[in-house]
């Protein structure tokens, strides 16, 4: 994380677990002592956004950039004047959140003339097991159109292959090699292998990439709901 730029743009298919890897990178920045942010971008999928953790990242000082209407159950493409303030405001390390399809790429091209590339990593979150990203060619075609819809270039790969609750090495390993296909094919570095905590220490050594390990925080909505005792 170390030699990553200011401003990091997180993107991929949905399902990838892009969301999930940029909370944890959040969070892990915000634990080394850096002021930080988080934007969320996506408002496009209804599931699975960084904003709905707000107050966790508010109570670890970290600032939320989302949606200028309030609510968790509406779907409005409300996006928050403060994203170009947290661009160019140089006393941030910030994490930019964007919905992974055509039309969430798209806005992030919105933010065109305002992405200096010299202060920006785009990182695209590839999941093997996803159908749309599941072969080089599938993920090459994937990486296209969000480059296109963006008007941005993709600067390196995170494999986060897994299959929820029931990953194993096996997919992390079968995710690598898709990554290390890709990466050939376009000379993108893979900057980050994604797994679970609990898989750590079963991890083989040598692998491209930084060994990225995270917690899970974001819960489907029936998870949520059985928490609450509903």
């Amino acid at each position: 994380m170390q030699k990553d730029k200011r401003v990091r743009i997180i993107t991929g298919h949905y399902g990838s677990g892009k969301t999930e890897f940029a909370v944890n990178y959040t969070l892990k920045l915000a634990e080394e002592g850096k002021k930080t942010a988080i934007a969320d971008l996506d408002i496009v999928n209804p599931y699975f956004r960084s904003r709905e953790i707000e107050p966790m990242f508010i109570e670890k000082g970290i600032k939320v950039v989302a949606s200028t209407i309030k609510s968790f159950a509406g779907d409005l493409p409300a996006l928050s004047p403060e994203i170009y303030a947290l661009l160019q405001d140089k006393s941030y390390e910030a994490v930019i959140d964007v919905g992974g399809d055509k039309a969430g790429a798209t806005v992030l091209g919105r933010f065109y003339n305002h992405i200096d590339p010299a202060e920006c990593d785009i990182f695209f979150v590839l999941n093997a097991n996803r159908p749309l990203t599941n072969t080089k060619e599938n993920a090459i075609r994937y990486i296209r159109s969000i480059e296109l819809s963006s008007r941005q270039k993709i600067t390196a790969l995170v494999n986060n292959t897994h299959l929820c609750g029931e990953t194993s090495i096996e997919d992390i390993l079968k995710g690598q090699e898709l990554c290390e296909e890709v990466s050939r094919e376009l000379s993108l570095p893979i900057k980050y292998v994604v797994m679970h905590i609990s898989l750590m220490d079963r991890l083989p050594k040598g692998l491209q990439g930084e060994v990225f390990p995270i917690k899970i925080y974001m819960k489907k909505p029936w998870e949520t709901e059985i928490e609450g005792g509903l």
